[in-house]
């Protein structure tokens, strides 16, 4: 089968395209013949060797942590998914991923997609759902009438994280750029649940004039910049961030928790999500598509700031 392999950590140009024999299911597991994934920047930061200490990986290995395609066999103690079921998953960070032509995925990570769904853009969908989910409720708490800010609306989880929180019943303060306002608008402001804050223009500190019970930060900032969102927040409420470098501030004097997210895989989550974006609750956001063959062009225009908003789907071409 054909496959996009790294053999040693570096940049895009330790990518190559190339031919490797078919995995083959172990207990617990199916294969799924691979209809699409899609780029993460953790991909990009897995190649690199950034985190070889902490999630290391065996090499060679491929990329890819959303899957989207039909699974073509069973391993031992299989028997919640059938053959020919469609379905679509996150991966297990360290273990091969989906882009190839098939993969191996643990049972119990995999949701069903319904025919009607379009299953290739369906792999823009897992990480940055469950992102975005996770955030919002997991770890965020939030209920229907509570205010959140929504610090950094341009990466591709933010847009899942409005439509959410809108969908939830909360007020939603987003800071962004003004090119991403139309984003914002698409996930509801025309209903005056959103309001958004050009950062560029100005301080968001002073123009959040009510505290919230959320703030949820989903860009690459500072400490400084971090901590200066933790009295913006009312007593027992959350800052959840992203920013997994550096740990989150709290103020146990007010009772704000501070959280760093670390996605994890749920098939229930996932399946809701799924479900969602069938009855046209959630927009599934796909800025592009391109071919398997183009993954190492891929990584190389993400890694120049090339890549548009949203998530860049890899279409793969049937075994």
């Amino acid at each position: 089968m054909k496959a996009v392999r790294f053999h040693d950590f570096g940049g895009p140009e330790v990518l190559r395209h190339e031919d490797v024999e078919p995995p083959v299911p172990g207990v617990g597991q199916v294969r799924i013949r691979v209809a699409a994934t899609s780029f993460n920047n953790l991909d990009a930061t897995l190649r690199a060797g950034d985190l070889r200490d902490r999630s290391p990986l065996r090499l060679p290995h491929t990329p890819g942590l959303d899957v989207a395609g039909t699974v073509d066999a069973l391993g031992p103690g299989v028997d919640e998914i059938s053959i020919g079921e469609r379905v679509v998953g996150l991966l297990p960070m360290t273990a091969p991923g989906a882009a190839a032509q098939h993969v191996l995925a643990p049972a119990q990570v995999l949701a069903g997609v319904p025919r009607r769904l379009p299953l290739t853009d369906l792999a823009a969908l897992p990480l940055v759902g469950l992102t975005a989910w996770q955030a919002l409720f997991d770890h965020g708490g939030l209920v229907a009438g509570q205010r959140v800010l929504i610090n950094g609306l341009g990466g591709a989880v933010g847009g899942y994280v409005v439509q959410l929180a809108v969908e939830a019943g909360a007020q939603v303060l987003v800071t962004a750029r003004p090119s991403s306002a139309v984003r914002v608008e698409a996930a509801g402001s025309d209903e005056g649940t959103v309001h958004t804050l050009d950062h560029t223009l100005v301080d968001v500190g002073p123009a959040v004039v009510e505290p919230v019970d959320l703030v949820l930060n989903l860009a690459p900032i500072g400490a400084e910049q971090l901590a200066a969102m933790v009295p913006l927040i009312r007593d027992g409420g959350r800052l959840v961030s992203t920013t997994a470098w550096m740990p989150t501030p709290c103020d146990e004097e007010r009772g704000v928790q501070g959280v760093n997210l670390s996605v994890r895989s749920d098939a229930d989550q996932l399946a809701d999500l799924v479900a969602r974006v069938s009855t046209g609750e959630l927009l599934v956001n796909v800025a592009e598509r391109v071919a398997l063959a183009d993954l190492p062009a891929l990584h190389a225009r993400a890694h120049a700031g090339e890549l548009p908003p949203g998530k860049v789907v890899v279409l793969v071409p049937p075994a």
